[in-house]
């Protein structure tokens, strides 16, 4: 959903859509290489690639105002009390 809602936003700011799935493909895959291969704190890398007045924080700040951490936060809990729900019914 994620590489899903980035390519509509590439297709929205006249990207063709073959190429924005495959920009934001490689905008989430770069992103989890880092995580992985540096294994620093998500928080320390996006504060690394985000320059004074530049794209990437504004992008952040967008994300921010409208939720997006909250939101991934709240899938992230019932996807675990979904999860339990189901160990406990098959016991």
């Amino acid at each position: 959903m994620v590489i899903e809602a980035m390519a509509d936003g590439g297709v929205l700011m006249g990207i063709p859509r073959d190429k924005s799935y495959k920009i934001a493909s490689q905008a989430v895959l770069g992103s989890a290489k880092m995580v992985l291969d540096t294994e620093k704190h998500p928080g320390e890398l996006k504060d690394m690639v985000c320059s004074p007045s530049g794209t990437t924080i504004e992008a952040v700040a967008a994300l921010e105002e409208t939720g997006l951490r909250h939101s991934f936060i709240q899938a992230m809990k019932v996807c675990m009390e979904k999860a339990e729900k189901m160990d406990r019914a098959e016991k």
